[in-house]
């Protein structure tokens, strides 16, 4: 799948626990969760799970924890996807 399909997908999938709507239409790779975007980790957790969902893979909590940017999702889930 490519960069751009993941990034789309995430957007689909973040959009619900966004809190800060000016910060979503920059919406891209350098987009941090917590910082940009204002979503709790509570909430992060839900994201990782659609995530997982959505792309049909198994993200540990090593990696779980890594996942602070789009572009940290997006390396994540093409790392995950060749392994499968």
């Amino acid at each position: 799948m490519e960069t751009n399909e993941i990034i789309y997908c995430l957007k689909k999938i973040v959009k619900p626990y966004v809190q800060n709507d000016v910060a979503f239409q920059d919406f891209g790779q350098g987009t941090d969760f917590i910082k940009d975007l204002e979503i709790n980790s509570a909430n992060l957790v839900d994201i990782v799970l659609d995530v997982e969902d959505e792309f049909n893979i198994a993200i540990d909590n090593d990696s779980m924890d890594n996942m602070t940017t789009v572009n940290d999702a997006v390396r994540i889930i093409k790392s995950k996807q060749k392994q499968a």
